[in-house]
């Protein structure tokens, strides 16, 4: 069985038409493949590809890597359900900060439900792409102080959308929400979700504040089958990590969003 040795050759596949247009009685080298020289033997009328050393196999490696990474990123990000539908929507982290508050503003003005899940996955697509909480607080924030508008979701029935001004308040929440979302990947078993970034998603504060949180309710779910804790375990937990505790109707919209976050990364039931 023949043994290759040295690096590995990747070569265009017209490239050896090419070469086989030319006359036999030639002998001589030709650049027509990638990082390669074909040397013409007229004794057996076939070519012979030896590698050329002047071929840069760093650039390469990182032109193969990059585009590795992306098809990869792109197959997590739409096994989620997770709109990644140009190179800009996942590159540019403006685009992805304002995404998510749109997102959010749809279930602050629409209520829970679907419009929770539609935050949770563009806070798993911030995640999944290296994004930190940091990070997008600060897009958003330059967006408040420009004045920009953003321009709202379209209801399901169509219409004209509206456009909103960001408020610092506002921004300040969605963070949280995010916050939150990153913070119960973290309490899954992993892999859940791949993320492309050594980057920690969250401050170690914000951490200190809401894992104790998040692992009570990941803790429930993938243990017990659990869908809801009651509200006072986690006002409980609060006080004991915050020293205050939040009102019962926002302890329990925070359990939602961790609920709803588990049941996108990590789906414990057929859906009916």
């Amino acid at each position: 069985m023949p043994t290759l040795h040295g690096a590995i050759l990747f070569m265009r596949p017209s490239a050896y038409q090419e070469l086989k247009s030319f006359p036999k009685n030639t002998a001589g080298s030709f650049n027509s493949c990638l990082g390669c020289n074909a040397i013409y033997s007229s004794s057996e009328g076939k070519p012979h590809i030896v590698p050329s050393f002047g071929f840069n196999f760093t650039r390469a490696s990182h032109y193969l890597y990059r585009s590795l990474s992306e098809r990869t990123t792109r197959h997590w990000l739409h096994r989620f359900h997770v709109n990644a539908s140009s190179d800009e929507d996942f590159r540019s982290s403006r685009n992805i900060a304002t995404s998510l508050f749109k997102q959010y503003k749809n279930v602050i003005d629409r209520g829970g439900g679907d419009n929770i899940k539609g935050f949770v996955n563009a806070g798993v697509q911030a995640y999944a792409l290296g994004c930190t909480e940091e990070g997008l607080r600060m897009e958003l924030m330059d967006i408040k102080k420009s004045g920009i508008e953003i321009e709202s979701l379209r209801s399901y029935g169509g219409g004209t959308s509206l456009s909103f001004k960001v408020h610092s308040f506002e921004v300040k929440e969605c963070i949280l929400w995010l916050s939150i979302v990153f913070i119960t990947i973290l309490c899954t078993p992993q892999p859940t979700i791949i993320r492309w970034s050594t980057t920690p998603p969250v401050s170690t504060d914000v951490l200190h504040q809401w894992k104790g949180f998040c692992a009570l309710i990941a803790n429930a779910y993938y243990t017990k089958g659990m869908a809801w804790l009651p509200v006072k375990t986690l006002q409980l937990e609060q006080m004991a990590v915050m020293g205050s505790s939040e009102e019962p109707s926002v302890v329990a919209s925070r359990m939602q969003l961790v609920f709803s976050t588990l049941e996108v990364v990590s789906p414990q039931w057929p859906r009916v």
